[in-house]
């Protein structure tokens, strides 16, 4: 009895399966492209191309100004190294009214850094003690460590440079040296610093 009880509960629920579903997919049309689109190219849906930066053969200062001078270098300072960096790398200044490849910024400032150094000491501890006439000796040997902070002032030097068609970002870099207190001295290390700065340029 018990079984056939359960064979009619089986049946009432495959005819229920069989039954009409009360749920029906329905969709609509997608909307006609806009007219633009078959001439629009979307960059965005593709990498972008390498930059060749050998075509850039020439350059100006951007916006026709000088680097910033500071209280620590003037601004004639600054952009003589940036244009001999510049040029030892093939890029020429523009002194006409021709159309740059580039354009250029660089600024410098000063900037304190701590920096830390270990000093190792050594002792040495021991006795002695005999039983003959030389006797018999022992002794330790060992290093403390000691770490020290100073501060010291660094000149950072940063390079920028702009695609002069587009004003699009090209290259940017920065770089930092200690700082010197001579005037002499003072130049060198604003050389070093935007030596450091264009160092990587072109990427390769």
């Amino acid at each position: 009895m018990k079984s056939r009880s359960g064979l009619l509960v089986i049946c009432l629920g495959l005819a229920a399966c069989q039954g009409s579903n009360p749920y029906v997919a329905s969709s609509k049309p997608l909307p006609p492209a806009p007219p633009q689109a078959a001439t629009t190219f979307d960059r965005s849906a593709y990498p972008a191309a390498p930059r060749d930066y050998g075509r850039y053969r020439s350059w100006a200062w951007l916006n026709g100004t000088l680097p910033p001078g500071t209280a620590w270098a003037d601004s004639a300072q600054v952009a003589e190294a940036v244009s001999n960096a510049l040029d030892q790398r093939g890029l020429r200044p523009l002194h006409d009214n021709r159309p740059a490849d580039l354009f250029v910024s660089a600024n410098l400032h000063l900037e304190t850094r701590l920096r830390q150094y270990r000093d190792d000491y050594g002792y040495y501890g021991g006795g002695y003690g005999g039983y003959n006439r030389y006797g018999s000796g022992y002794g330790l040997y060992n290093t403390v460590p000691i770490v020290r902070t100073y501060s010291e002032q660094v000149v950072v030097v940063q390079v920028n440079l702009f695609d002069a068609q587009n004003g699009q970002p090209v290259w940017s870099a920065s770089a930092e040296t200690s700082s010197k207190s001579s005037q002499s001295a003072q130049a060198d290390a604003i050389r070093e610093a935007v030596e450091k700065a264009m160092s990587a340029y072109p990427p390769s």
